[in-house]
């Protein structure tokens, strides 16, 4: 039984009086065992003062993953078992998985690069270091242009039950990779999915990163300490996310994905009166890539440009830099000094 399912049934079995007691030395003791905060800003957040007074900052994440999958021809241990369909091939070289992911960077890449150019916009290009270094054109590209590089993981795998050592050993590859490859140190982080629970000190303890999105559970960056360091999370998302084109099926058509990212805007705008926010739109080359899912991208970026002056359009590092000052804190090269 893990540590926290033990606690979980010796403090909250019914066992009469003792019930009670226990309950309030649980409550004294849950910060220390795993500490989660379920009120974070509560009814009244802060004003993160978006350029402009926007009311809704929007931060575009173009996922750069196609090399950086699991493939056996690659010399991994396994083939990815999600591409437009679920169906993990074991023991020999999926072709067809491969050419799935094959088409984000032939197609996908250069029809959304189109549409970022045509809208105006920068984006955040989440980078597997393994993906550029088979197509370092992508990682140029987007520099060139003026989009963020950030970190991906070298794989595109989860480092949930990878083993500290081993996922403090691939930081450095991922981050020399991105630079040596981009031009430019990847200064933000984010794993597929689920992080390990060393995931975050890691970072802080490798230094030189603004920030990570390995949480889900806001709508404006917050601050955690790790080690004694001030660290900013910037939430994704989800929900606003083109991954439910596939496997959930939660779009089928590009006015579903278009009319939930509006809806979600919306309601965002109008709070944003009083309470800006941010929301996160996740994107992926071989997904919205697709022409007959593109339109609702493109549906999305028209919609929220009709705002003028209300909408921030930025990349993650510029908003994980203000929100650093925002909330009083020294320079990032003050708390680690990471390359």
């Amino acid at each position: 039984m893990g540590m926290m399912c033990l606690w979980y049934h010796c403090f909250y079995t019914p066992w009469g009086g003792e019930t009670a007691r226990a309950a309030e030395s649980m409550e004294e003791m849950w910060p220390m065992m795993y500490p989660r905060d379920f009120r974070g800003y509560g009814p009244i957040p802060p004003d993160p003062q978006w350029p402009g007074s926007a009311r809704v900052a929007v931060s575009l994440v173009v996922n750069i993953e196609e090399g950086a999958e699991l493939s056996l021809c690659m010399g991994d241990e396994r083939n990815e078992g999600i591409d437009e369909v679920v169906d993990e091939i074991k023991g020999v070289t999926d072709p067809c998985m491969e050419s799935h992911f094959e088409y984000g960077t032939r197609v996908g890449y250069w029809r959304i690069l189109r549409l970022l150019d045509g809208s105006g916009v920068k984006a955040t290009f989440s980078t597997c270091a393994r993906a550029i270094e088979h197509s370092p054109w992508m990682a140029t590209e987007a520099v060139a242009r003026g989009d963020e590089i950030s970190c991906h993981r070298y794989r595109w795998e989860s480092p949930a039950h990878v083993d500290e050592v081993l996922e403090r050993d691939m930081i450095t590859p991922t981050v020399s990779s991105i630079e040596r490859i981009g031009g430019v140190r990847p200064r933000g982080w984010y794993s597929r999915s689920a992080p390990s629970m060393n995931t975050r000190s890691l970072l802080v303890e490798y230094g030189g990163f603004l920030y990570d999105s390995n949480a889900y559970n806001d709508e404006l960056p917050y601050v955690v300490d790790v080690s004694g360091c001030q660290h900013v999370v910037v939430p994704y998302s989800f929900d606003t996310n083109d991954m439910h084109f596939s496997n959930a099926e939660t779009f089928r058509l590009a006015s579903d994905f278009s009319t939930h990212l509006i809806d979600s805007f919306s309601w965002l705008w109008r709070e944003g009166e009083r309470w800006p926010r941010l929301i996160s739109v996740g994107l992926h080359l071989r997904i919205i890539g697709r022409p007959g899912r593109i339109g609702g991208l493109e549906r999305f970026l028209t919609h929220i440009q009709q705002h003028k002056q209300g909408v921030w359009i930025a990349r993650r590092d510029d908003i994980a830099r203000p929100w650093r000052k925002r909330m009083g804190l020294p320079p990032l090269a003050e708390c680690n000094q990471g390359g």
